[in-house]
């Protein structure tokens, strides 16, 4: 085997080996990124004229299957930047959204992209000069803001990192921006890019954990709970701060013994200190995901428990229910965790937040207010 193929096969690791095919819109075939992705994949591509799909999809589950083999190179002709949406109902964390790319090679059964794209295939964003325009015009009229943004809401920040190389383009970007930090947020142990860049403290990576059976079985093609805290390990030791998402917390046999062994293995190999916050969010989805999920993975039970109909009018578990799984989650956390972590709720109402841990976050100036606390005053 030549050289360079033996260095394209051990670049394209992980999770990006699971495509198999690229495709190029038209208009974006000669973008220096997009030439970039092409030559890293050591793929073959077909050109695709615009307003035309990459492949027949269909409507069955298989489609989102075979969807998920096919990266489709195109420009977002939208906004990348968005704030979170939230709810009224519950508090939100002021979060905001930087939208690279749509759906994910990676297919967790609760996932609720199923519900929410109507095409299965994988895009990535190769307009990127028309982000970081979109980015300096928005930095430049708000100098005053903070800005805590993530890549992670459409899409996996980092599982196919090996062949689009997005990290470190942000990572460079937002390495120079004292208002702004960005969280990658992945299930996945993709990593390698980051190591050597100049990040400036600026860049957060973030694992999504959950309890080792739920990684197992709801979390296909994931990294398991060993890499991603490995990964973890490697991004700390290279001076980046990290953050971890217990969402969605799922009620299963052994649950509590499952979320304590996640938190007793995440302790004992990365350092409090690296920590910035941990977010906690039970099992949560809108009402069509229940018909999608089951037909799609038949064999997982997650769908057929007690749920009720949130204020937001997702399927929620009942509010009891909740209090105790995230009662039991938070004071394990606190048994570890340094007072520097910011511990926060994803979407949930006054009334958990009181339940859990004493307190609102109005008490202390809003969930928004604690999170920026937690980065940018340590700085």
């Amino acid at each position: 085997m030549k050289q360079s193929s033996l260095k394209t096969q051990a670049r394209r690791s992980d999770l990006s080996q699971y495509v198999r095919y690229i495709h190029v819109e038209e208009s974006c075939l000669n973008l220096p990124y997009t030439q970039e992705i092409l030559e890293n994949s050591g793929l073959p591509h077909e050109v695709v004229p615009e307003k035309s799909e990459p492949f027949q999809s269909g409507c069955g589950p298989e489609t989102f299957t075979e969807g998920k083999r096919h990266l489709y190179l195109c420009s977002n002709r939208g906004r990348f930047f968005k704030s979170c949406p939230g709810t009224g109902e519950y508090r939100c964390c002021g979060y905001n959204i930087l939208n690279i790319g749509m759906n994910c090679p990676m297919d967790c059964v609760y996932c609720i992209l199923q519900a929410y794209l109507n095409k299965p295939w994988l895009s990535h964003f190769v307009n990127i000069d028309d982000l970081f325009l979109e980015l300096d015009r928005l930095f430049h009229a708000n100098p005053e803001m903070l800005y805590r943004i993530g890549t992670g809401e459409f899409t996996d920040s980092l599982a196919l990192d090996n062949l689009t190389g997005m990290s470190k383009k942000l990572v460079e970007y937002f390495s120079q921006k004292k208002q702004a930090v960005l969280e990658l947020k992945t299930k996945s142990a993709c990593v390698d890019n980051l190591k050597g860049l100049v990040h400036g403290g600026r860049t957060i990576v973030a694992w999504s954990l959950n309890a080792p059976i739920i990684i197992k079985k709801e979390e296909i093609r994931s990294a398991n709970l060993s890499q991603r805290l490995e990964a973890a390990k490697k991004c700390a030791e290279w001076g980046y701060r990290l953050a971890f998402h217990f969402d969605p917390i799922i009620e299963h046999p052994g649950w509590r013994e499952g979320y304590a062994e996640t938190i007793v293995q995440l302790f004992s190999k990365i350092p409090r200190d690296a920590i910035v916050w941990i977010s906690l969010g039970a099992l949560r989805y809108l009402p069509h995901l229940k018909t999608i999920g089951t037909r799609r993975f038949p064999a997982s039970r997650i769908f057929y428990q007690e749920f009720i109909e949130g204020l937001d009018g997702k399927s929620r578990y009942f509010r009891p229910h909740r209090t105790e799984l995230y009662k039991h989650i938070y004071d394990l956390l606190q048994q570890y965790v340094s007072p520097n972590t910011c511990i926060y709720f994803c979407m949930e109402s006054d009334e958990i937040w009181r339940d859990v841990t004493g307190f609102t976050p109005s008490e202390r100036g809003g969930v928004a207010q604690m999170l920026d606390s937690a980065v940018f005053d340590q700085s």
